[in-house]
């Protein structure tokens, strides 16, 4: 008995069930290819009466659903598909513009049912019989379509994106100067620049999309011209119709046909021209136009009484012209006295919130402080707000506190900047809580030129000396910027000469910056591993309070707190022999002497070193007065005179030799010496001999 296979029949065919259709169409991306794919087709192949109807109706409601939206949407980019939706739109006319010219001229003979019955009853109902009515009753939706709404809407996106392309530095530059003052978080800074780049993009598509309706406007005539031309020679030389009769059926079908597709145009046209004109309007169209109409009650009032006026003139009917007069007085003084009631309701509340204020005036004014201000003099406004976006001192402020971040470890204070008309046009003042810092004298539009060997620069403009660092320098005009940077000058523009010297502030009273809040926040962003060790030692081994004073002596001498975790682990192990911060902070420097080395190191890979002699080492050990944490230098002044101008002596030949070198001294004696060499060399790094990590490649380069 052999096997027998059987045939497929129709019964063995899986066909996909309802379920996995509805999810297909349910899928919006290939819902709208569909869409797209089904207006080709129509543009191509002939449609049914049946099928045109439909379509009709359907391009119909979603003329209305546009303007709709329109309508009730609070700004234009909640509707900023619009210029694709105009796209569909405009194209789904076109391809039943061409489908109803197919019936039209093929089928007109038969009668006005040829193209349907949207397309008939549009035609008997707007021309009644007269295809001259309908002629002329489409030619005026045209003009009303082309000329004003069209037209109009178009020139209004022209401009409105023009406008807001030129404006956008301006709106740009305001976003980050509030962000830079503190007023906004990033995440806010981002999202404004997100509006202002949809806007841009979408006024500027707007521009281009109105094109797509003032085009459609020409086809409709063309199409119209072409139906009852093409329509009556077929009518006459084909079908035999009389002229009249061709004249008649073709006319009717023709104008039908451009009645069912302007109206749809002219409904998205009036859409555009309200998303568009809606710039400046906050709020749905209804809401704005009520508030803004009948805010004004004198204006309702007159012109009530001009239509009651009217009313009694001879031959005017008297009822329309006195109701609405009426009408218009009645709403005058509604919105007047509802106008009274809300200014009394709103000074009352202006009273009250006064009188809060006054009351809490002492507190909230005369003890609030900005930890960082820098003010400017009214020639330096340009810096902040420059119209063409040069100078953008926000911006480098912005990297500035980015760049400390990653560097020292911890975000610095947001910075304010305001202006002060009681300086000198263009003076500014850095303040470090309330008290000046530093100050300086630039010019917007100019250029602060340097020499690098320290000599004074043989280039026309005011000679001046450089704020940071006290080099002497030259204000150019940008004409010789060129010729100074051939020279091999160094060339900054005012604003990087005000950003260099807020640095250099910043990193000396860094310390002071170091707020008690600010060490709560980086002690809670630790690792969970870290936040264990955090537990044993605060509040029982020591407190927040000791941590921030170990971290402000780190910061004092410019070593960053970033590797907090090192930092925690050597107070812990310092914690048991002192709770002195200064011993702390020695324990603390010798677990991070990779980081010091690292951060000292030469651009050849080595640590140039001019170590303490073993004689003055001696004469420090020697002149310590005290017990443990009580311990004191009493060295005479003649001795601290030698000590000064021998480490001055040593550094400036090493400067000479291009070195910028460390002093080495021992563990014991770091922090005095320290402390006599920042009084007069403060940028000059103090390091021990157990801040000197293994690996590190030395090179003395000195000795005192």
């Amino acid at each position: 008995m052999s096997d027998i296979t059987a045939a497929p029949t129709a019964r063995n065919i899986k066909l996909p069930g309802l379920g996995e259709v509805g999810i297909f169409l349910r899928r919006g991306d290939i819902a709208l290819a569909v869409g797209v794919l089904t207006i080709l087709v129509i543009l191509i192949l002939p449609l049914p009466p049946v099928l045109l109807d439909i379509a009709l109706a359907i391009s119909i409601i979603f003329s209305v659903l546009i303007l709709m939206t329109a309508l009730f949407i609070h700004t234009p980019l909640e509707f900023s598909a619009f210029p694709t939706v105009l796209l569909i739109s405009t194209m789904l006319r076109l391809a039943l513009n061409l489908a109803s010219t197919r019936l039209i001229l093929s089928h007109g003979h038969e009668g006005t049912h040829a193209a349907g019955h949207v397309i008939e009853a549009f035609g008997n109902f707007v021309m009644g019989g007269n295809f001259v009515i309908g002629i002329i009753v489409f030619a005026i939706l045209v003009i009303v379509n082309f000329v004003v709404i069209t037209k109009g809407s178009g020139r209004i996106a022209e401009v409105a994106a023009r406008f807001h392309l030129d404006a956008m530095p301006g709106k740009q530059m305001a976003i980050d100067a509030d962000m830079s003052a503190g007023l906004i978080d990033e995440k806010e800074a981002r999202r404004r620049r997100k509006v202002l780049e949809d806007e841009g993009g979408f006024f500027g598509a707007m521009d281009g999309a109105s094109k797509f309706v003032r085009g459609d406007a020409i086809a409709g005539l063309l199409v119209v011209f072409i139906n009852v031309i093409g329509g009556m020679i077929i009518g006459m030389a084909q079908q035999g119709m009389t002229f009249a009769n061709a004249a008649q059926a073709y006319t009717l079908l023709t104008v039908g046909d451009g009645l069912v597709t302007q109206v749809p145009a002219l409904i998205v046209s009036t859409a555009a021209g309200l998303l568009v004109s809606k710039a400046g309007v906050t709020g749905a169209a209804d809401k704005a136009l009520l508030r803004q109409f009948t805010g004004y009650p004198l204006a309702l009032g007159m012109s009530g009484g001009v239509m009651v006026v009217m009313s009694l003139l001879p031959g005017i009917p008297m009822l329309p012209f006195l109701v609405l007069g009426l009408g218009a007085g009645a709403l005058a003084f509604i919105s007047d006295k509802r106008g009274k009631a809300t200014i009394a309701s709103e000074a009352r509340k202006v009273a009250d919130e006064a009188k809060v204020e006054a009351a809490d005036e002492p507190i909230t004014t005369a003890l609030k402080i900005d930890d960082l201000k820098v003010e400017l003099g009214y020639a330096l406004l340009p810096l902040v707000n420059s119209p063409d976006g040069t100078d953008r001192l926000t911006e480098q402020i912005k990297a500035l506190r980015r760049s400390l971040a990653t560097e020292m470890g911890f975000v610095m204070p947001a910075v304010r900047i305001l202006d002060n008309v009681q300086l000198d046009a263009n003076s500014y003042v850095i303040k470090i809580k309330e008290v000046e810092a530093g100050s300086g004298k630039l010019w917007t539009g100019h250029y602060m030129v340097m020499d690098p060997s320290g000599g004074q620069v043989k280039l026309p403009g005011t000679h001046t000396t450089e704020p940071t660092f006290g080099l002497p320098a030259t204000w150019v005009d940008a004409s010789v910027k060129e010729e100074a940077s051939m020279k091999g000058y160094t060339v900054v523009d005012a604003a990087t000469v005000l950003s260099t010297h807020l640095t250099e502030m910043l990193k000396t009273n860094m310390s002071e910056l170091l707020s008690y809040g600010e060490v709560q926040k980086l002690l809670k962003e630790l690792p969970k591993e870290q936040a264990e060790l955090l537990k044993d030692l605060v509040p029982s081994l020591v407190t927040v309070s000791g941590i921030q004073r170990v971290l402000q002596i780190l910061l004092a001498e410019r070593v960053s707190i970033r590797d907090l975790s090192t930092i925690l682990e050597g107070i812990a192990d310092g914690i048991g022999s002192s709770r002195n911060p200064s011993t702390l902070a020695e324990h603390v420097r010798a677990r991070l002497s990779r980081q010091i080395c690292a951060q000292h190191t030469s651009y050849a890979g080595y640590l140039p070193l001019i170590p303490l002699s073993a004689q003055w080492e001696q004469a420090f050990a020697e002149s310590m007065v005290g017990q443990g944490d009580e311990r004191q230098l009493a060295m005479q002044p003649s001795k601290l005179s030698e000590f000064i101008k021998l480490v001055r002596e040593n550094f400036e030949a090493a400067a000479r030799e291009g070195e910028a070198p460390v002093l080495v001294t021992s563990p014991s004696i770091r922090p005095f010496v320290r402390g006599i060499v920042e009084r007069f060399r403060a940028q000059t790094p103090v390091i021990s001999q157990a801040e000197i990590h293994p690996r590190a490649r030395l090179k003395t380069v000195g000795s005192i």
